[in-house]
């Protein structure tokens, strides 16, 4: 099977995995985990509600768990800068576990479905074009955890993708948490921003870079 073939059915079906999720238990997440009853939740333990936030937005890795509302709630409770603060924990730690899974875990099977030539490639493709892709799903459903995971596959640069990670995740954390902070409902303008102003810093970044070194 060629090269990039492969890398779209395994996009496919990593999509299809996080999406089976959500159509068997979303519905009840987004009740659970509302704003609203996140708010309240939050509100009760306050001292350490944020705890629990942080840990809920880890487990969206693997669970239909609502993030934006999650961040919203955080907003809401704690205000704008330490509810962005524990969204951005929270985030980049289901980011880098992510990661860190498929990398170290996941050596095994991107060796039983590609070559080793193939798998050089695939890094070297997320390498340079990875950062762009994480950036912009950071903002998206489903598609973080696809994308965290298939970097970790690439074994893309760690710092690469660690900094492709914080330009997706600082402003969509803002922008989520703002808006439950301030009960605003209209994202659009906010969303464009959170997406585009890290997609104009990740050039200068790969400009200034050294070369990433391959893996052994």
């Amino acid at each position: 099977m060629e090269f990039y073939v492969k890398i779209f059915f395994g996009v496919v079906v990593l999509a299809l995995l996080f999406v089976a999720g959500f159509i068997l238990w979303g519905e009840r997440f987004d009740v659970l985990f509302s704003q609203q009853a996140c708010a309240a939740w939050f509100a009760t333990i306050k001292p350490y509600g944020w705890l629990a936030g942080i840990a809920l937005l880890v487990g969206d890795l693997v669970l239909p768990i609502p993030a934006t509302a999650i961040m919203a709630a955080l907003g809401s409770v704690y205000g704008l800068w330490l509810g962005a603060f524990f969204s951005i924990i929270g985030s980049l730690a289901a980011g880098w576990t992510g990661y860190g899974l498929a990398r170290f875990a996941g050596r095994r099977a991107t060796r039983f479905l590609a070559g080793q030539e193939e798998i050089d490639r695939f890094q070297l493709l997320f390498d340079s074009w990875g950062g762009a892709a994480i950036i912009v799903s950071r903002a998206m459903p489903i598609m973080p955890e696809v994308m965290t995971v298939l970097a970790g596959f690439a074994r893309m640069d760690m710092v690469r993708f660690s900094l492709a990670l914080l330009l997706g995740t600082v402003p969509t954390c803002f922008l989520f948490v703002f808006l439950g902070a301030s009960s605003r409902m209209e994202p659009v303008w906010g969303m464009g921003a959170a997406v585009a102003l890290p997609l104009l810093i990740w050039p200068i970044f790969l400009r200034c870079a050294m070369p990433v070194k391959q893996d052994a």
